[in-house]
């Protein structure tokens, strides 16, 4: 039996995933899976064993991230903010306001941004974090069992089971309060500045996505994920 680790990282439906195998028995003919919290990253896992995670869009990741400390994490959970998340929230009302102040013409504003975004939990958190370097990641590339996206949650969760056995009949929550989802009436609109200066900032994120969108393609061709 091979063991199989998901590396919950912040913000991508990892929540939901692991609400909808909390009670399901993880122990196929072929894998046990181990759920781990947010703490746990690549380095953590014994090379050869295998991983699977998931990705979601930084930009959406960034506003759902600012949303979820916003309300400091509640319903589901209820983490108070730091002192320097605090000053965060007193400062910026919304995703739109603290993204377009990382290139304001009034440097005070423009610093307050900067501080901000690597202040606020989630917002701050690089994928890198997960994953270390690019040198380390490529290392650990045939540890990568599964990678699926939050875009398209539901169908891969679906792959997933089917690639681990796992039963047909466990779903992922539909609630908002099991699946960790902000409320709609949040603001979600970017402008076209937000949306640059946000491009910018994780210009790493999404270069990682890049990477693991060649090693999908590659891995797609032997059925081990799901394109």
């Amino acid at each position: 039996m091979r063991t199989l680790h998901f590396l919950h990282i912040g913000k991508t439906g990892g929540t939901a995933l692991k609400h909808a195998l909390s009670g399901a028995h993880l122990d196929t003919e072929h894998w046990k899976v181990i759920l781990h919290s947010h703490q746990t990253r690549l380095e953590h896992i014994p090379p050869g064993e295998s991983v699977f995670f998931f990705l979601r869009d930084p930009i959406s990741r960034f506003v759902s991230g600012f949303y979820s400390r916003q309300r400091q994490g509640l319903p589901a959970y209820n983490s108070p903010w730091s002192k320097k998340e605090k000053v965060a929230f007193s400062t910026f009302d919304t995703p739109e306001e603290l993204a377009t102040a990382l290139t304001s013409a009034d440097i005070h504003r423009r610093l307050a941004a900067l501080a901000a975004m690597s202040s606020i939990r989630h917002v701050r958190d690089s994928y890198w974090k997960w994953f270390g370097s690019e040198s380390y990641f490529q290392q650990r590339i045939d540890d990568i069992f599964f990678i699926g996206r939050q875009e398209s949650l539901t169908l891969d969760f679906e792959c997933l089971k089917a690639l681990l056995g796992l039963d047909p009949s466990i779903k992922l929550p539909q609630d908002d309060l099991n699946a960790h989802r902000n409320p709609a009436a949040c603001d979600y609109r970017l402008s076209a500045t937000a949306v640059d200066n946000l491009r910018t900032w994780y210009e790493r994120d999404f270069y990682l996505i890049q990477i693991c969108g060649h090693l999908q393609n590659q891995m797609s061709d032997r059925g081990a994920l799901h394109d």
